[in-house]
């Protein structure tokens, strides 16, 4: 077990490295200069070559990319001239939270109400419940976040005003205010998630209660409810930790759209700020933290894999 585990730390190790060349190199292909960026619309010869030779860029690439690489990983990733601030404590500090504060939201009320009532759906096999759940796992996937998300704000925000409809409280300050002010927004989120997993729950349990061995815990006298969510779930959660770990890089692209919905300081409306200032090292560090935590997220269940069947594991 430690040995696997030791190859896909090092997998991981060499994706990160991967993704650390590939978001070094597209900065150098990105349009424009970000010297004049830096310096303005009116600047000298003199203070354009001063700006390179202090940022480095005279350097070759080679060096340049491991003068990079030692500044990220010790945390120095340079300033932001548009929110003035240092890029560290603008993205990681500030942003990320937020961004992971609504993914584990969303994520949670997917799983809480995405496997019920999948299970519903399955257990209720071929009854108006199961029409149900399945008109709402198609309507679920087929809508689009930013206009649920307008919807809302307009039903339960403006119509209604049950909810906030912008704003961020963390919840590590004021719980139950984080949390009021993150249903809307992870209600948007997860609407996608909720509809998959119940979709994916209810064929994968479908298949599970028909193997011999339920009908083997039937006969034992085993409750109806010991079949279904012990002997039906622990054949499932494999399928179950897989989506929602594959899943990770769509939550994390809807959360853009989310955050600029309802104004949120995340890693997503980060991005998106940073694009249309062309603020390409606030762009690379994000597409740096994402794409770290894709793949951290990914070694996480591939870790999983051989607690949740033991079958898997190295002999």
């Amino acid at each position: 077990m430690l040995l696997m585990a030791l190859k896909k730390v090092l997998q991981t190790v060499f994706v990160l490295f991967i993704v650390s060349v590939a978001s070094f190199s597209l900065l150098k292909l990105a349009p424009g200069d970000p010297v004049e960026i830096m310096l303005g619309s009116e600047y000298s010869a003199e203070a354009h070559a001063a700006l390179v030779r202090q940022l480095g860029l005279d350097q070759p690439l080679v060096t340049q990319y491991l003068d990079w690489l030692g500044n990220f990983v010790t945390g120095d990733w340079g300033t932001s001239y548009i929110a003035r601030a240092d890029i560290f404590t603008y993205a990681f500090v500030e942003a990320l939270p937020v961004t992971l504060t609504l993914a584990a939201f969303s994520l949670g009320l997917a799983v809480v109400l995405g496997v019920p009532l999948g299970v519903l759906s399955a257990v209720k096999k071929d009854t108006a419940w199961d029409a149900g759940a399945a008109v709402f796992a198609l309507t679920g996937t087929a809508f689009p976040s930013f206009f649920l998300g307008i919807l809302l704000i307009w039903v339960f925000g403006v119509k209604f005003g049950l909810f906030p409809v912008m704003g961020f409280v963390p919840p590590w300050e004021d719980f139950w205010g984080g949390l009021y002010h993150m249903i809307l927004p992870a209600l948007t989120l997860s609407t996608y998630f909720i509809a998959m997993i119940v979709r994916l729950t209810r064929a994968t349990l479908v298949e599970v209660l028909a193997q011999p061995y339920i009908a083997a815990a039937r006969a034992r006298g085993e409750p109806g409810w010991r079949v279904v969510w012990v002997h039906g779930l622990r054949n499932i959660a494999m399928p179950l930790v897989t989506i929602i770990g594959l899943q990770l890089g769509t939550l994390l692209q809807g959360a853009v759209l989310t955050e600029t919905v309802f104004s949120l300081p995340g890693a997503g409306q980060m991005i998106t700020s940073a694009v249309l200032g062309r603020e390409y090292g606030v762009v690379q560090a994000g597409v740096v933290m994402t794409a770290t935590l894709f793949v951290l997220v990914n070694l996480a269940v591939d870790l999983a894999y051989p607690f949740l069947d033991p079958r898997l594991r190295p002999r």
